[in-house]
C-alpha cells in the first residue's frame, strides 16, 4: 500500500486534472496549488498535522486562501488565528476494489451524454427537457482513479442517478486500467459511497479567511 503522502498527491493531481488548475507543488511536508477562483485563490493541503500547517496558519492574513489537512479539527481549531473559519467536515475515501452495485438501470426519462478532456471524464445526466439532472467526473493519473464534483440537482435527487453515473463513470477507469479509486466526499456523499463499498481513508479538514474578516 502506498503511503499517506503519495497517495494525498495522487488524489490532489486527480484534483487539478479535473479542474484544469496547475498541478501541485511541494511545499515543505505538504502540497500548493495555485487554483485562481475568486473564491479560491489558492490551497495548501497537507498529508499530516504538523509545525508546517500552523506556521501557515499564522503567517496567512489574506482572504479565500485555503488550508486543507488530513485530520480532525479537534486537533489543531484551539491554535490558530480566530480569523480563520472551519468548513463543512470532508473524507478522503478509497475503494481499491470493484464497487458494490445492486442491479440498477437508468431511470425513465433520463439519457446520458459523454465527453472527455486530457484525462478526465465527464458524463452527464439529461433530463428529457435538456436539463442537466446529475453529473461527475474521473480522472485517470498513474494508478488512480479520482472522482470529482459528483452532483445531482436536488429535484433529481432520489432516482438513483448518482448511483447509476457511478457505475458507468467506473466501466471507464476499468476498461482503461484503473482499479484503485479515490476522493473525497462531503458528510452526504459520504453515506452513499459507504454503500458502495468505499472506506473513509482519512478525515479532510478546511479551514479559509473569508473576505471581510478583520485581522
Amino acid at each position: 500500500m502506498k503511503d499517506k503522502v503519495e497517495i494525498v498527491e495522487r488524489w490532489l493531481t486527480g484534483w487539478c486534472i479535473s479542474r484544469e488548475v496547475f498541478f501541485p507543488v511541494q511545499y515543505q511536508s505538504g502540497f500548493y496549488v495555485f487554483v485562481g477562483d475568486e473564491r479560491q485563490k489558492e490551497r495548501y493541503v497537507f498529508p499530516e498535522l504538523n509545525d508546517d500547517f500552523f506556521e501557515l496558519a499564522r503567517s496567512i492574513e489574506e482572504p479565500w486562501v485555503y488550508l486543507k489537512v488530513c485530520t480532525s479539527s479537534d486537533q489543531f481549531i484551539g491554535n490558530i488565528p480566530e480569523r480563520w473559519q472551519l468548513q463543512p467536515q470532508g473524507y478522503m475515501m478509497t475503494c481499491f476494489h470493484p464497487m458494490s452495485f445492486q442491479e440498477i438501470s437508468l431511470a425513465t426519462g433520463y439519457g446520458l451524454e459523454f465527453s472527455q478532456y486530457n484525462s478526465t471524464f465527464v458524463i452527464k445526466i439529461l433530463a428529457e427537457n435538456g436539463e442537466q439532472a446529475s453529473i461527475g467526473r474521473v480522472s485517470l493519473v498513474n494508478d488512480f482513479a479520482v472522482y470529482d464534483r459528483i452532483v445531482t440537482e436536488k429535484h433529481h435527487q432520489r432516482k438513483g442517478l448518482a448511483t447509476f453515473l457511478l457505475k458507468e463513470l467506473e466501466k471507464i477507469a476499468v476498461s482503461k486500467g484503473f482499479l484503485n479509486n479515490i476522493l473525497v466526499a462531503t458528510e452526504e456523499g459520504k453515506l452513499l459511497y459507504e454503500t458502495l463499498g468505499w472506506k473513509v481513508y482519512s478525515l479532510y479538514t478546511s479551514i479559509v479567511i473569508p473576505s471581510g474578516t478583520e485581522i
